[in-house]
């Protein structure tokens, strides 16, 4: 009998051979699930046989963002530039051997840089300790793709061994809900015009053996994102390119390399060139919001507020203000942008916006 890996291949030889038309989508489909379905089979097993996959690295601050980028590309020197930390720098390699955290101060948020060993082509099948890497990045809130700029297409690479680890760049998870029933077959309800069939939805689900279910789609998708619903473990992260080495470049090059990525940030870490905005860029890119918060009865600390992701609820508020208060919580009161009306009641789900001011109700 084939391994599993001769299987994948086989299929992916039968997709590349199969024309795709409307007559053929839902066949792509169903294959292209049994794919993600044998990866996902393999992915467990190499879990279940152990062997240290992931370093152990806490989170902290307000957002944590990992340097991705291949070999001695300059993730040390840039880190050191950007935090103080000491990573090794060595014009070799595989450098960095284990993760080097730094902190990033700026504009009030405290950003938690990540400096892991290079990923090269492969990474998400293990080579070169892939598989420690991407599970650091699977926990990260944004990746820096460290680009060298005279091999640029990199980029091309590092994004193809993140899509295969499951890790989503700049995607937001897609608005469809699963869920399964006892009995009734699969009743698909879109509310959007579809690409895709209810042929092929429904051969992708029974590819995972979902035969009974009810289907919320609520924006259209194709057959990948379904998959990705399905499977229920892919990571959605945000992105920011940076082509370093900028001051080794001649000009034809670096300008080539601008049409290429023309919303990267162009730095040389060596140097220190670019890096103030650099930061500013990383600031942005994750999306921080301000909540200021209000003692019940007292005025709201308008001089500190609390820097938060967008996209933070009052649940993840609670979190970060007490162990206890997600345990212990009434309800809490909102002033501001998110608010229908001043003092709005509300609970935990509630998702914050900019400079909304909070008052957090808890059982005595």
């Amino acid at each position: 009998m084939s391994s599993i890996q001769e299987q994948i291949q086989e299929i992916e030889d039968e997709i590349r051979k199969t024309q795709c038309n409307k007559a053929t989508s839902h066949h792509i489909g169903r294959l292209k699930a049994k794919i993600a379905r044998l990866r996902d089979e393999v992915e467990k097993k190499a879990s279940a046989k152990g062997g240290g996959e992931g370093y152990s690295v806490k989170k902290s601050g307000d957002g944590t963002v990992t340097l991705v980028g291949f070999p001695s590309v300059g993730k040390s020197t840039l880190l050191n530039q950007v935090t103080g930390a000491k990573s090794e720098v060595g014009a070799y390699e595989f450098t960095t051997l284990t993760v080097v955290p730094g902190v990033l101060e700026h504009k009030g948020a405290t950003i938690q840089f990540l400096d892991v060993p290079g990923l090269v082509k492969g990474a998400a099948s293990g080579r070169g300790r892939g598989k420690e890497v991407i599970a650091v990045i699977r926990n990260s809130d944004m990746v820096i793709f460290l680009l060298d700029v005279f091999q640029p297409k990199h980029y091309e690479v590092l994004m193809d061994e993140l899509y295969e680890a499951g890790i989503r760049v700049d995607q937001i998870p897609p608005d469809v809900v699963i869920k399964k029933k006892d009995r009734g077959g699969v009743q698909i309800h879109t509310t959007v015009e579809m690409d895709l069939d209810e042929e092929t939805i429904k051969a992708v689900l029974d590819e995972y053996k979902i035969h009974n279910a009810h289907v919320l789609i609520r924006e259209n998708i194709n057959v990948d994102q379904l998959i990705d619903v399905v499977l229920n473990n892919r990571s959605y992260v945000r992105s920011l390119i940076v082509v370093n080495k900028v001051d080794l470049a001649y000009p034809e090059l670096l300008k080539k390399c601008m049409e290429t990525y023309p919303g990267a940030i162009y730095i040389s870490a060596h140097e220190g060139t670019n890096i103030e905005t650099l930061k500013e860029a990383i600031y942005n890119q994750l999306g921080f919001i301000r909540v200021y918060m209000k003692p019940q009865g007292q005025p709201a600390d308008m001089e500190e507020p609390m820097i938060v992701m967008s996209g933070t609820n009052i649940g993840d508020i609670c979190d970060r203000l007490h162990r206890d208060f997600r345990r212990k919580f009434r309800y809490a009161q909102v002033w501001g942008p998110s608010a229908k009306h001043p003092g709005q009641r509300l609970g935990m789900e509630h998702t914050l916006e900019d400079e909304d001011i909070l008052t957090v109700i808890i059982q005595k």
